[in-house]
């Protein structure tokens, strides 16, 4: 009877841990499988809460022009693994890419023009393979009217520039566990932090007009638990474990520290008077504004009312 019980323990176990594993019909509704028998999901767009907050944002009254040439990774840290060496970086190497993204989808498209940096070589060559050939169809007989020139590159007022400039790994870590009769349960945890810069440079001037730094935490955590049982006159032994990990990804923090960047650049540069948000005018604002208008001019309201009691 003891070791029926620890069987139907073990059976029970067993069940639920294959409950809680995705079934293909749960995870893969194209049903995509690799060959060793894996869910491969299909690709999604991934919107953050900061990317949610940029696209909801007022749009510019003018938009300004700016120019990104870089978004480095000034950690210059590895990954790391015990006993490896390891080549890899710490943290993207794309940082410009995302702070693109963050600046187009700013208020849906309507607050930054980006002009292209990053590729201009390939631009000056693409654009003298235009002037090229324009000039060879304009030379040909019947087309000297044709244009010979190209429209001049568009220049930016700030330059955007900063980069990756932390990442710290184990900032905190911890956890607690209990066990009880050969039953026994724990879970861990562990932060991390990233760290961005980002500040906008006139071109006109070279002064730094704006200058923010966003500090993003990263989260993980584990669990498990274990059973072990002595069975058959307590010379074998029964142990079962389970346990599941969840990282949060450094790249998807990174990404949203950066979009976290250009929202406070933008709030930053409203408050300075770089740029203007226009906000929605609304029914207490236009109160507001009314009131300080009649208060500033020294104009008191009469009612019909009063003017009769008079």
């Amino acid at each position: 009877m003891k070791n029926l019980g620890i069987v139907g323990l073990i059976l029970v176990l067993l069940v639920s841990g294959c409950a809680s594993v995705p079934s293909v019909n749960d995870t893969c509704t194209t049903a995509i499988m690799n060959k060793i028998g894996q869910c491969i999901e299909d690709a999604e767009v991934v919107k953050l809460p900061t990317h949610l907050e940029l696209l909801e944002l007022p749009p510019a009254e003018n938009m300004p022009v700016v120019a990104v040439y870089g978004f480095l990774d000034k950690t210059g840290q590895r990954k790391s693994k015990d006993g490896i060496a390891s080549f890899s970086t710490a943290v993207t190497q794309g940082g410009e890419s995302f702070l693109i993204d963050a600046l187009k989808t700013a208020g849906k498209g309507k607050w930054f023009r980006v002009v292209e940096r990053t590729s201009l070589d390939a631009l000056v060559r693409e654009r003298q393979i235009v002037r090229s050939a324009r000039e060879d169809f304009a030379n040909q007989e019947g087309n000297e009217d044709s244009p010979k020139g190209i429209q001049p590159l568009l220049f930016a007022g700030i330059l955007l520039d900063g980069g990756i400039v932390g990442y710290d790994t184990n900032i905190e870590s911890g956890g607690r566990g209990a066990r009880y009769l050969g039953i026994g349960a724990s879970n861990q945890y562990r932060r991390d932090v990233v760290t961005v810069s980002l500040r906008g440079i006139s071109t006109l001037t070279g002064e730094i007009l704006l200058n923010v730094q966003v500090t993003k935490t990263i989260l993980s955590t584990g669990g498990g638990y274990d059973v072990f049982r002595f069975v058959d006159m307590d010379t074998k032994l029964v142990e079962i474990e389970d346990g599941v990990a969840m990282n949060e990804g450094v790249t998807k923090a990174t990404r949203s520290a950066i979009e976290l960047a250009v929202l406070e650049l933008i709030y930053q540069g409203d408050e300075r008077g770089y740029w203007k948000i226009n906000w929605p005018i609304t029914e207490s604002k236009i109160k507001e504004e009314v009131s300080d208008f009649l208060d500033e001019n020294q104009i008191v309201l009469v009612t019909e009312g009063e003017t009769n009691e008079e």
